[in-house]
């Protein structure tokens, strides 16, 4: 068991001390969701017009109902460029080096998941600081609710950045596709407009963000956050979570990349 531990003890502090050396990597996670709370919301408050609907036990305004999604988005992008790294140590070598290492390869990627997953809370913490300032706060318990819903969500879109990174043979690529996944992930999602919004313009729409895990991941989120629980939303993270963790164990299979590399 000391050798799992201590595994994951390094792989997390070498994660930290990569984002504390980048505190660019802070702010822009930072910067990208209080532009769309302080700005957009502001635009679109007067548009779009919410009804009461669960988790809120009254009408709310544009800005408390996107703070679940824009924490989801600090999430989705954290997964992104922890993934990102991935790519950067494969192509350096360091990648390769761990995974040579006698412990599991699933361990040595759920500890780079786990990580990964810890960055993100702290950023998400930080915007929710920030958002209160605003006067945009949380029921008081909500903040502790939403721990284990962030762990949660925070792996699965950690796992699929794993997924896609696995796929990827060289960095220049990734940019791209990361491209084609967050922002239909984001926008075909729950966390900026409810789905009964969708479904007034599209019910095909409204189906698509419907299946969308990141719109799971949010509403687990929202609903944590004013403590309840949303037990449709937590399967379908959990069964996401598990059938991306799958495919990146699969990718990172040496002899799926001994193929790879033979057919390019």
């Amino acid at each position: 068991m000391k050798p799992y531990l201590v595994s994951l003890r390094a792989i997390t502090l070498r994660e930290a001390m990569r984002f504390v050396n980048q505190r660019s990597r802070f702010l822009a996670a930072l910067v990208r969701p209080l532009v769309w709370l302080m700005v957009f919301a502001a635009g679109f408050r007067a548009a779009l017009g919410l009804s009461i609907i669960p988790p809120y036990q009254t009408y709310i305004t544009y800005e408390v109902y996107i703070v679940p999604g824009l924490c989801g988005m600090i999430q989705l992008f954290n997964g992104m460029q922890s993934s990102l790294s991935l790519v950067y140590d494969r192509e350096m070598g360091s990648m390769r080096l761990l995974l040579t290492s006698p412990l599991p390869r699933w361990w040595l990627l759920f500890s780079k998941l786990m990580a990964g997953v810890a960055v993100s809370i702290l950023q998400v913490y930080a915007f929710l600081a920030i958002a209160a300032m605003f006067g945009i706060t949380l029921p008081a318990m909500g903040y502790v609710y939403v721990f284990p819903t962030l762990i949660l969500s925070g792996l699965m879109l950690g796992a699929l950045g794993l997924l896609i990174s696995s796929t990827i043979q060289q960095l220049e690529n990734f940019a791209g596709v990361m491209n084609f996944v967050i922002f239909p992930m984001f926008f075909m999602s729950s966390a900026l407009y409810p789905l009964w919004k969708m479904a007034e313009s599209s019910p095909l729409l409204r189906d698509i963000c419907a299946l969308n895990p990141f719109t799971h991941a949010v509403e687990l989120i929202r609903f944590a956050m004013y403590e309840q629980f949303n037990g449709t939303a937590l399967l379908w993270v959990i069964l996401a979570f598990i059938i991306f963790l799958c495919g990146s164990l699969v990718g990172y299979d040496p002899a799926a990349g001994l193929r790879r590399s033979q057919r390019s």
